[in-house]
Formats: structure tokens, C-alpha cells, sequence
């Protein structure tokens, strides 16, 4: 092991260290030791409580913005000034939305009697602050882990949040068994169909669909460059789990709670819609179906925009071989993109629908609606990025050139 590859597994390590350290320490003011078992997650509430909730939320909207919105686009590919003004942007953002949420857990926690020692409004403002600054501390600490540790840091931390949930998960199956609550069959095909998901996101997350692309011959100096020849990967899924997954409910959920402020929330069809949309629920596994699908096309169009790709080709004097460049090549692009996010929609939409399914026919165990199919494309890809950087930082000496 390279001394560079030590130090950042290193760094990585105190970084998850600190962030569990952080979910330790308790919002000051709550009194937990009269807290009933009842409350027990209550107790539990520390200030990472509110995550990365917020600045995941953030970076999407101003994501959709940048879909819509071809200045903000351009802005995100016009160079690193640009880049640095979206981050302030996003962290601008982030810190109105955890500001909004934690006042409304602040707030509803002087509700609880016995719960905080002094529900007034200096204990409303302290926490609300320490919440935030949480969240503020944690997106610097996944800034520091992407720069000098390994794997991305936003990833990394969102990967151990779930996997220190499988200890508990497990022990309170295993205890079910005993008891004679689950059959120990339900769980024996819940590992296997656990390992069988885990093959095809291993399989679907590195497969391409490679293009390939010719360089024409260039003159560096007194150096004359022959032609090259290169491949345009596509990945099968583009588009990734967080977007399409987080904002499909929105569609409906938006204008249903409008509705429900309009019409008010026990008018009998809003009531009637709001039963029908429950998770589980045939029209629920329905509409978010389609949706993901839906934006799983028109976020890979963003990602991988035919027409951007066509004329970067263009300005670097590169052609697909047997397309004319230009309109062509965009057109010939937006088909093969096209065609190729079809297998990535159907495969994301398949592991959306994993809880659903458990649900709908009564066949989850306890876990169901927290490790499901998002939280483990998002451990696998974590892992998969670990491996890819490890292996890198292995081959690459002190000064950056590769052995």
C-alpha cells in the first residue's frame, strides 16, 4: 500500500468517525432522562438529525432549474467560476430549507411535555441553530472526505448511515425468527433476491455502450499528431437514483397537497386521492412508475445533451465514423441515448418499485422501507467508486504520473 492511498483511507475513516460522533451528541436542552420508552426516538435526536437532507435537496432543485433554464446550464458548464457560483447557489439553498425544517422539529419538540427543560423561544433558536450548523459541518466534512479522503464524501456518508442501520435490522429479524413471527424461508429468499439485486447493479452500473469517435490529424509545433481514435462511453443508467426517485412523487404530491390547501385536507376527494396514493397502493406503484420513467429520459437528455456532445466534437476536430458532424451527429447521438436509457429507466424504475412490491403483497421484513433498492445502488456505486479510486491512487506515483 502507497503511503498517498494510507493517508486517504486514513482521512476517510476520521471522517466517519466524526460524523458518528456528531450523531451522539444530543440537541442541548432536551432532558432525556425523563424521556418514556415511548419517545425513544425522540431521544435520539443529535444535531446531524436533519442529515444531508437538505443540501440533497437543494442540489436537485438547482439541478431541474438547470434543465429548464439554459442560462444556468451554461453557467454550470462554462468553467470553474462558473461551478463555484451554482455551489454558493446550492449552499445558499441548502441552508433556507434547514433552517425551515429545523424550526419545525424545534418547534414541535416543545410540544412534548417533559421533553425540553425550557420550551420557550430561546430553545426553539438554539436548536434551529445547532441543527443547521449540522448540516453545515456535514457538507463541509464531505467536501474534505471527496478532496483528500477516498470515494466521494457526499456518497460515503450516505452509504454508512445506511449500512450501520444493518446490525439492528438483522438482530430484530433474527429475534422475529426465534419468536416464530417470520418464516425463516421469507428471509432465506430475501438474502437471495438482496444478492441477486446486488449482481445487476454491479453488472448495469458498469456496462457502455461505447461510440467511437476518430480525431482528426493536428499539428502540435513542429509535431504532426496522426489521426486517433477514441470511444464516447454512455452509461446504461445516466441518470443516476436521486433525481428521478426524488422528484417523481412530487408530480402528484405538489398539486395534491395545493388541492388540499384550496379544498382543504378533509374534503372527501382529496381525502379519497390521498388513500389511493399510500405507498403500496396499486394507483402509488402506478404514477411513480411512470414518472421515474419519465425523468429518467429527460434528466439523461441534460446529462448527456446530443447536441452539446455534437458540437464539442466539432471544435475538437472529431467525427463519428460514417456520420456527417453537426445536425447528424446529434441526431445520430440522441438515438443511440435514446435507446440506450430505455434498459437504465426500466432499471431504475425496478428498483424503486422493491418496496412497493414488498408491500403491496405482504411479503417485507422489518427493513423494507429503509434498506431498499436506492440505499443499495447507493452503497454498491459508493463501493464500486472506492474500488476504482483505490486502484488509481495505487498506480499513480508522488508526482502524479502513472506507473
Amino acid at each position: 500500500m502507497s503511503r498517498e492511498l494510507a493517508r486517504r483511507i486514513a482521512f476517510t475513516i476520521g471522517a466517519l468517525l466524526l460524523f458518528r460522533l456528531g450523531t451522539q451528541i444530543p440537541i442541548a436542552g432536551l432532558n432525556l432522562s425523563d424521556v418514556s420508552p415511548a419517545l425513544d426516538l425522540v431521544s435520539r435526536l443529535s444535531i446531524f438529525a436533519l442529515g444531508l437532507i437538505p443540501y440533497l435537496t437543494a442540489a436537485i432543485l438547482i439541478r431541474l432549474l438547470s434543465v429548464v433554464w439554459r442560462g444556468l446550464s451554461s453557467l454550470e458548464r462554462s468553467g470553474e467560476g462558473g461551478r463555484r457560483k451554482i455551489a454558493r447557489a446550492t449552499l445558499g439553498l441548502t441552508l433556507g430549507i434547514a433552517a425551515f425544517q429545523a424550526y419545525g422539529i424545534a418547534s414541535a419538540l416543545t410540544s412534548i411535555p417533559g421533553l425540553v427543560k425550557n420550551p420557550d423561544g430561546w430553545f426553539v433558536t438554539t436548536a434551529t441553530a445547532s441543527m443547521v450548523g449540522g448540516v453545515v459541518v456535514l457538507v463541509w466534512l464531505s467536501e474534505q472526505m471527496t478532496r483528500y479522503g477516498i470515494g466521494n464524501g457526499l456518497a460515503v456518508i450516505l452509504s454508512a448511515a445506511f449500512i450501520v442501520a444493518v446490525p439492528q435490522n438483522i438482530a430484530g429479524i433474527a429475534d422475529l425468527v426465534r419468536s416464530g413471527t417470520i418464516s425463516g424461508n421469507l428471509v432465506l429468499g430475501h438474502v437471495v433476491f438482496w444478492i441477486a439485486i446486488v449482481v445487476v447493479i454491479v453488472l448495469v452500473e458498469g456496462a457502455r455502450r461505447n461510440i467511437r469517435v476518430q480525431f482528426a490529424a493536428q499539428s502540435v509545433g513542429t509535431r504532426q499528431l496522426p489521426v486517433r481514435d477514441a470511444m464516447l462511453p454512455i452509461k446504461l443508467n445516466s441518470a443516476g437514483f436521486l433525481i428521478p426517485v426524488t422528484v417523481a412523487p412530487w408530480i402528484f404530491y405538489l398539486p395534491l397537497a395545493f388541492a388540499g390547501f384550496i379544498l382543504g385536507g378533509d374534503h372527501p376527494m382529496v381525502a379519497a386521492t390521498y388513500r389511493h396514493l399510500q405507498l403500496g397502493q396499486p394507483a402509488h406503484l402506478i404514477l411513480v412508475s411512470i414518472a421515474v420513467f419519465v425523468l429518467a429520459f429527460v434528466y439523461t437528455a441534460y446529462v448527456l445533451d446530443p447536441e452539446y456532445t455534437a458540437k464539442s466534437l466539432t471544435r475538437h476536430d472529431g467525427a463519428i465514423p460514417g456520420v456527417a458532424p453537426g445536425e447528424a451527429t446529434a441526431d445520430y447521438l440522441d438515438r443511440v441515448v435514446s435507446l440506450t436509457t430505455v434498459v437504465g429507466a426500466v432499471y431504475l424504475t425496478a428498483l424503486q418499485l422493491i418496496p412497493e412490491v414488498f408491500e403491496l403483497y405482504g411479503i417485507g421484513l422489518p427493513y423494507s422501507m429503509v434498506v431498499n433498492g436506492g440505499a443499495v445502488l447507493v452503497v454498491v456505486c459508493t463501493v464500486l467508486d472506492i474500488k476504482a479510486q483505490v486502484r488509481e491512487v495505487s498506480l499513480t506515483n508522488p508526482g502524479g504520473v502513472r506507473r
